[in-house]
């Protein structure tokens, strides 16, 4: 449940920075960081991602991002991560989800080779995700390993809703919106789409995590989609080898042709399948299965990278911001016209992005529906020519540490999504996707692959899937991460040139990186006086003692953990 020692807030107090004790950064997206925060008041540890404003109104984002966060706030389910808070200050945006510090997706399968079990029980979680998303009228277009994240307990939850939007039956979706690699081959011919692309893509996260590769690949954007409309994966022969109902599943997935594509064709399709028959999805739905991996606590499951940035290198902490921050200046009367924009833009987020708390909320009513009575933050759009409209390429970062998992309460809710397309479509963090995201590294994906296509254009009605009831949850809580020690900021680091003319970071003015490699903290002393008092250094320790370690059958993994084969590439492919 977290410490819950500290300043008390009242109750009655509208959510800000105050109320939150700031812990480690653990991710780093377009626009700013995710961090692990916990309640001063209840102790109960959440996920800060904080979008510094002048990045979003310099990107064109402001509609996505007051569209994600109106989604968000209709949003709840066990395999979803929730919006839990959200609120503003002069300089940045917060938005507060539930906390997941188990690790992406890809942070895992980059790393370690799972059973089919493993793989099978998040599918099984993914599916209930998007069986309750399409019910209210939501189609996230995004599904992959980097917006997948696990809890503590190894539970999954679909984040990252920037590309998300809504649909309705008879007004197909027609933007090639997402990550290019994911989309499905009716997304790339252009003929319209409602949420059954969330099923392809589903299928496309189940390959990797079994075969560590994508199933479509290409050199560029148009060979990349040439493969993907062909729709003809190659299904490896492996050791060991992988079962014939899982390739079954894999490949229903794969299909097509949209009305024989399980899920798609509704989620009894799904569940019936022999891959998945034996599962009892209500019970999976309450969380009253035990997940087969559970990540490890003893370490982290995200890059420790980011908190080192925050603490050296970070001019302007973000502890320090609400002290620092000063109003944004009036516009001056010959402001240019991109300056009178920027000024619109500002004023737009100040009172668009409306603060929220879960707490002071109930559950009730459509998504989609919700988002269609809303005021489109188009109509408060200054009207210039600036490249605002349909049909502009951006491009979209990959998830670099957006998965801190833990869990938060998970309470039922609805989720509702963005509108036909987005035009500015720029991952944040993925936390996060995002929000939470966090953690872990994606693995190198070419710069085609996460182009955004945004468009309007209208096209005739395409089948949709049969929306489906979702069930409730118990409640869980996770516990916060321990703070960073007290006297770790104390003195900031310094620069200079090293002798071989590069540049040294030296910490607290007490060594340098390379000094700071050849020491090792968790060996024990003894042993080691004879070596020491002979001015020798101990064997084998350090950060950077692996390199002359001994390889060999002493050195190579045990694959003891539960849902593990062993460390990636194990499940190693013989033939295509």
């Amino acid at each position: 449940m977290g410490n819950s020692q500290g300043k008390q807030v009242a109750s009655t107090d509208e959510v800000n920075l105050n109320h939150f004790r700031l812990l480690r950064v653990v991710g780093k997206g377009a626009f700013g960081k995710v961090r692990i925060v916990e309640r001063r008041d209840s102790g109960l540890t959440f996920a800060l991602k904080y979008i510094r404003k002048e990045e979003v109104v310099r990107s064109e984002s402001v509609r996505n991002i007051i569209r994600e966060r109106r989604m968000l706030e209709h949003l709840n389910h066990p395999f979803l991560c929730n919006l839990r808070y959200s609120f503003q200050d002069i300089e940045y945006i917060y938005i507060v989800v539930d906390l997941m510090n188990g690790g992406d997706l890809r942070f895992h399968i980059s790393r370690k080779c799972f059973t089919e079990e493993a793989v099978r029980f998040w599918m099984a979680e993914l599916g209930c995700a998007l069986r309750y998303i399409h019910s209210q009228g939501i189609v996230h277009r995004d599904l992959k390993p980097d917006n997948v994240l696990l809890d503590s307990q190894g539970h999954v939850h679909l984040a990252d809703f920037n590309v998300a939007s809504d649909f309705k039956p008879g007004r197909p979706l027609t933007s090639k919106s997402g990550t290019l690699a994911y989309l499905a081959p009716e997304v790339y011919e252009g003929g319209g789409y409602y949420c059954e692309v969330d099923w392809w893509s589903l299928g496309v996260t189940f390959y990797e995590c079994i075969f560590n590769k994508r199933p479509f690949e290409g050199r560029s954007q148009d060979s990349l989609s040439e493969a993907i409309i062909k729709a003809q994966p190659k299904y490896y022969v492996t050791n060991p080898a992988v079962s014939i109902p899982c390739l079954r599943a894999i490949a229903a997935l794969l299909e097509k042709d949209r009305s024989k594509r399980i899920g798609a064709s509704g989620f009894e399709t799904f569940t019936s399948h022999e891959f998945f028959a034996e599962i009892d999805f209500e019970a999976l739905e309450r969380k009253e299965i035990d997940p087969i991996f559970t990540p490890a606590s003893d370490k982290t499951n995200f890059d420790a990278t980011y908190d080192l940035e925050e603490l050296l290198l970070e001019e302007a902490p973000l502890e320090a911001r609400t002290r620092r921050q000063k109003p944004r200046a009036e516009l001056r009367e010959d402001a240019t016209a991109k300056e009178i924009r920027e000024d619109e833009l500002y004023r737009i987020i100040e009172t668009m992005f409306e603060p929220f708390d879960y707490t002071q909320v109930s559950y009730h009513g459509h998504a989609a529906a919700a988002l269609a009575e809303a005021c489109e933050p188009e109509e408060q759009m200054p009207s210039t020519g600036t490249n605002t409209g349909s049909g502009s390429l951006h491009s979209r970062q990959i998830s670099q540490s957006n998965s801190i998992s833990g869990t938060s309460p998970p309470q039922h809710g609805h989720l509702s999504n963005n509108n036909n397309n987005n035009n500015n479509n720029i991952k944040h963090f993925a936390a996060t996707h995002t929000m939470t995201s966090v953690s872990g590294t994606g693995a190198p994906l070419s710069e085609e692959e996460h182009l955004s296509v945004s468009s309007r254009t209208k096209h005739p009605s395409v089948p949709s899937a049969t929306p489906l009831p979702q069930t409730s949850s118990p409640q869980s809580f996770s516990r916060p991460l321990p703070p960073l020690p007290a006297g770790l900021r104390q003195k900031g680091a310094t620069r200079k040139m090293s002798k071989g003319g590069g540049v040294q970071m030296v910490l607290e003015e007490a060594g340098s990186w390379s000094e700071l490699a050849d020491q090792s903290s968790t060996l024990p002393a003894e042993g080691y006086e004879g070596l020491i008092s002979k001015g020798q250094k101990p064997p084998n320790s350090g950060m950077l003692a692996f390199l002359s370690r001994k390889k060999g059958r002493e050195r190579s993994p045990k694959p003891t953990e539960p849902g593990v084969l062993g460390k990636e590439g194990a499940r190693h492919i013989i033939n295509g």
